[in-house]
């Protein structure tokens, strides 16, 4: 799991992480640069979240051109050879920026995905509810629906023409905002104005995750605001998708393909 300058959420990621039965090591980005082999012992590549570099020219961005020019070579390596990578919050605005959800690598002429202002030109701390969508991440059950904090300025999914279309034809949607009951969500159980209330999208490998929503903050009964009016729960929703992600993870991938 990497964190830099501004990483805060680096300590709940890896008691989720331990939780679901995996064994987290917390490194500096330096020390992946000074030793990319790193990659070599793991089976999962974590950027918690946070505000790295203080956000200071845009979320993600100095963190996500500093990987882009020091470990992308790496990252796509141990992602072609069946590696799992996370982005969460201000991770998935890394991976944005570095362009690793885009697939192939691109000019950057060619973006096609940003993460912009949320649509309340507001930061949204609050709890929504998501759905598994059917997509290449065949490791996560679909359909499900489950509670989940947002805590986010720049969450807002934002593609090019055309490009909706085609990442639901390719199963890249991953997770989407909804309402308790799983209908079509307003402001504010759609917290940001993502395009098709997109909270979440993967590779076509099902193996490279980026999600706006912090799962973390709900593995633990007591997690939620309600817990005490809720039917008795043994964890957090949240928990659930860790699991299902280490699980995944630990088993052999076939090379470039989903699960």
């Amino acid at each position: 799991m990497l964190r830099a300058l501004g990483t805060n959420c680096e300590h709940e990621t890896a008691r989720a992480l331990e939780a679901a039965g995996a064994t987290p090591n917390l490194l500096h980005w330096n020390a992946l640069c000074e030793d990319p082999s790193h990659l070599e012992r793991a089976g999962l590549l974590v950027l918690p979240g946070g505000f790295s570099f203080g956000d200071d020219l845009a979320a993600g961005r100095v963190l996500g051109t500093l990987m882009r020019h020091e470990l992308e070579g790496p990252i796509r390596a141990f992602v072609d050879r069946g590696g799992f990578v996370l982005g969460i919050c201000n991770g998935f605005q890394v991976l944005v920026e570095l362009g690793l959800l885009e697939g192939s690598p691109t000019p950057s002429t060619e973006r096609r995905i940003a993460l912009v202002d949320n649509d309340s030109d507001r930061y949204e701390c609050r709890w929504v509810h998501l759905r598994n969508e059917a997509s290449a991440a065949t490791w996560l059950p679909s359909g499900e629906i489950w509670p989940c904090p947002v805590a986010h300025a720049e969450g807002q999914i934002a593609l090019s023409e055309g490009e909706l279309e085609r990442i639901e034809s390719e199963g890249r949607v991953l997770l989407r905002y909804v309402t308790a009951e799983g209908g079509k969500p307003s402001y504010p159980a759609a917290p940001n104005g993502s395009v098709g209330d997109i909270a979440g999208l993967c590779d076509r490998t099902g193996r490279v995750i980026g999600l706006m929503p912090h799962p973390e903050r709900n593995i633990t009964p007591w997690h939620h605001p309600r817990w005490t009016r809720l039917p008795a729960r043994e964890h957090g929703e949240g928990l659930g998708f860790f699991q299902a992600l280490v699980e995944a993870a630990r088993k052999p991938q076939p090379l470039g393909t989903a699960r």
